[in-house]
């Protein structure tokens, strides 16, 4: 399977200053979210993918091809589509007219970028809007503007820097709609940095975390999803040694804690349901019951917590 990106001892120096420290991993999300507090070196890893910045020593690939071959380089960019953080527009220039420029200098022929350009708008929801100048737009308008941009050339990997960023709560709900939209089409690959732990969550299947310039964590999501279902918390009432027993003889694995609490690690083939009929047949009320797994908030606290290295 050929990783999104890969990283291989990428470093990246501003002068003296170290900004990425040897990064070194594989990438396979579907949905990539990219983690860590100001300064982990966040956009300045987006920046090098999209041959912004060149790296000291070490390279990286986006869909094997090398950033820092030129010709590998030129079709890795060609890949991409990127919707930075901070604005870049031309004031006076038309919604429509803007993202067709953009969708030429991506190499799209003039006529099609202009009918990828409409298309783009309608697709965002500012359809209406598309012949207003852009100085005009509200920053939720702006930020669709840019969306619109990012993805009317057709790119296979999209690098979306903070999408929310100044959002009120209706447009920033309209904003993940749309990232979820365009991940659940499955044409393309998508790459979210967000300081926000919930737009990653929502979005994501894997998390690269960057702590201090290096990575802390890469998590695959949807297997930390699906291995925690089997960590179970229960509450009864009426419990009893006998109750555990029936439980360990399912083949779970069982701690006592104090109130009626259990909490049980389940074995693969053994359904919620089994409990409950170990309950009804041991006279015991399950009160309360609980899927126990880490959130994204833990998986990151606990990178940020680790002193060196990978969590």
């Amino acid at each position: 399977m050929t990783a999104v990106i890969e990283l291989h001892a990428l470093e990246v120096r501003f002068g003296s200053r170290v900004i990425l420290n040897k990064l070194t991993g594989a990438l396979y999300g579907h949905a990539i979210g990219l983690l860590g507090p100001n300064g982990a070196g966040k956009s300045t890893l987006i920046n090098t993918l999209l041959g912004f910045h060149q790296p000291w020593t070490g390279t990286a690939r986006i869909f094997g091809r090398d950033i820092r071959i030129p010709q590998q380089a030129r079709e890795a960019r060609a890949f991409a589509g990127y919707m930075p953080e901070n604005d870049a527009f031309i004031a006076p220039m038309s919604g429509v007219r803007f993202v067709r420029l953009m969708a030429e200098l991506a190499g799209v022929p003039r006529e099609a970028a202009l009918e990828r350009a409409h298309e783009a708008f309608f697709y965002v929801g500012l359809g209406e809007a598309r012949y207003r100048e852009l100085g005009t737009y509200s920053t939720g308008m702006k930020q669709l503007a840019k969306l619109a941009q990012a993805i009317a050339h057709g790119p296979k990997l999209l690098f979306l820097d903070e999408p929310t960023n100044g959002l009120d709560p209706p447009a920033r709900q309209r904003m993940i709609q749309l990232i979820q939209e365009i991940r659940g089409r499955g044409d393309l690959h998508l790459l979210l940095s967000s300081h926000l732990l919930r737009d990653v969550e929502e979005c994501c299947d894997e998390v690269l975390i960057l702590k201090d310039g290096a990575i802390a964590a890469i998590c695959n999501l949807e297997e930390e999803r699906k291995a925690n279902r089997r960590f179970i918390e229960l509450e009864t009432r009426g419990g009893n040694g006998q109750f555990v027993e029936a439980l360990e003889r399912l083949g779970c694995q069982a701690a006592c804690g104090a109130g009626g609490r259990l909490k049980l690690v389940m074995p693969e083939g053994v359904e919620i349901r089994q409990l409950y009929e170990v309950a009804a047949a041991q006279q015991v009320q399950i009160r309360r019951l609980n899927y126990k797994r880490d959130s994204l908030e833990d998986i990151f606290l606990k990178a940020m917590e680790a002193p060196n290295g990978r969590v």
